[in-house]
């Protein structure tokens, strides 16, 4: 069934009808009919059932966001806000109805939400539109080393053109951030705090709500990237308390294309536009132009209609199944991975937080992360390997690369057990 049903009042915002989870995320998942939703998950690769570990990167689609799409296209297609015409208004109603879903599953306003292409363009957002022109000599942007390469090549860009500073915020052994140090560098000159919510590679959970606060107490405002948080487990970014908080769309079972940016109403209204076009206008005229009011102020151009559409699906879906119900789930799938890998001679995982995602990098000796990954493919296991963008983070553990294996809710108890069984083949075949 379509999640665009034809036009009946509320438009295009119907309840998503799921017969594989249960209502509003209460009583038991039937974990089984929840994997038959991903079509992508019966296929075979080499020959080989596919064992898909590769979640960290980008997560699977249910039918239904699939069908939210095409849907879309099917019978609903045409530019948002340009139009009277019927196609027009339902477009509409598709792109803004996400805005809307977006906000109740994140607890934040609908009018504080800038619908953008994911994470990497949201930070981008951010510092093309509120750090430079705020920052200058003297100033310092505060990014800790387990960030992804989105939240640290743009305070680059912003330290090049500004005269300010980039400071590292250090971690422990374990993958933790090192708290007592973080604090310790909240100095006067610190303008601006880049930390993630979940690392991409440690999976570590860090707290993101006490270091807002601590943040909030020195006057410095806080960028959170959510990319691995938003698909994983409940976030409530009013409770958060940060400033700016930036996700991506198709690692929670969205289309590519797609994610936002939350920040407070009182940056956005105050932050000069990034890109100009259509839509971002109130009016235009060459002695000047009025901008439009955020969020709108930062959507110029055409928009991924049909992608936002798949997201409002994709948020139904998580709703419905239930955010602790996904979290719980993939607490169990980690704790047997963790187990089962430690059974293997020579592997060494990078990362032991006390709270962490399900994320494991890890080496095996002898080894490299490629070919492992390689081989493992062969026998019909997708994992990641290489520096996943976080090449300041395996530089302080001193590795090239790694292999990283990172289930997801529809993942299952016998792929891990299979996934284990080919990794100890292929390290036989490695020698």
């Amino acid at each position: 069934m379509s999640a665009l049903p034809p036009l009946d009042p509320p438009p295009l915002d119907p309840p998503f009808d799921g017969p594989s989870v249960p209502a509003n995320g209460h009583g038991k998942v039937d974990w089984a009919s929840v994997r038959a939703d991903f079509p992508l998950l019966l296929r075979e690769v080499h020959g080989k059932p596919l064992i898909y570990f590769d979640n960290a990167n980008t997560g699977q689609k249910p039918a239904c966001v699939i069908e939210a799409v095409d849907g879309y296209y099917r019978r609903h297609n045409a530019n948002v806000s340009r139009a009277v015409h019927q196609l027009g208004t339902e477009a509409t109603e598709a792109y803004e109805g996400t805005r809307r879903k977006l906000a109740r599953f994140l607890n934040v306003r609908a009018d504080e939400l800038v619908l953008c292409s994911g994470t990497t363009f949201a930070i981008n957002l951010v510092a093309y539109s509120w750090a430079l022109p705020r920052l200058g000599p003297g100033d310092t942007i505060l990014v800790s080393r387990m960030e992804h390469h989105a939240n640290i090549v743009p305070w680059q860009i912003v330290a090049e053109r500004t005269g300010a500073t980039v400071r590292v915020a250090e971690i422990v052994e374990d993958g933790t951030l090192d708290l007592e140090a973080l604090r310790r560098a909240m100095t006067a000159d610190v303008k601006l705090l880049a930390v993630t919510h979940v690392s991409n590679v440690l999976g570590t959970v860090n707290p993101v709500r006490e270091i807002c606060r601590e943040a909030r107490r020195h006057g410095i405002v806080t960028v959170v990237d959510g990319s691995q948080a938003v698909p994983h487990r409940r976030v409530d970014i009013a409770a958060i308390g940060c400033d700016f908080y930036a996700f991506t769309g198709h690692k929670m079972c969205g289309p590519t294309g797609t994610g936002a940016l939350w920040a407070r109403r009182e940056h956005l209204e105050a932050m000069p536009p990034f890109l100009g076009g259509g839509e971002m206008i109130k009016e235009v005229a060459f002695g000047g132009t009025v901008y439009n009011d955020p969020p709108q102020r930062f959507e110029a151009g055409t928009p991924n209609i049909a992608g936002f559409a798949g997201l409002g699906a994709a948020v139904d879906y998580l709703e419905r199944l239930g955010m602790d119900h996904i979290e719980q789930r993939e607490a169990a799938l980690l704790a047997h991975l963790t187990q089962a890998l430690g059974t293997i001679d020579g592997l060494r995982i990078l990362g032991a937080a006390p709270d962490k995602a399900a994320v494991v990098s890890f080496l095996v000796e002898g080894a490299h992360a490629h070919d492992l990954a390689t081989l493992l493919d062969l026998e019909g296991v997708a994992v990641r390997s290489g520096q996943h963008c976080a090449h300041p983070l395996l530089q302080f553990y001193g590795v090239a690369a790694t292999c990283r294996a990172s289930p997801a809710f529809y993942n299952t108890h016998d792929e891990i057990d299979a996934f284990v069984a080919a990794l100890r083949k292929v390290r036989r075949l490695l020698g």
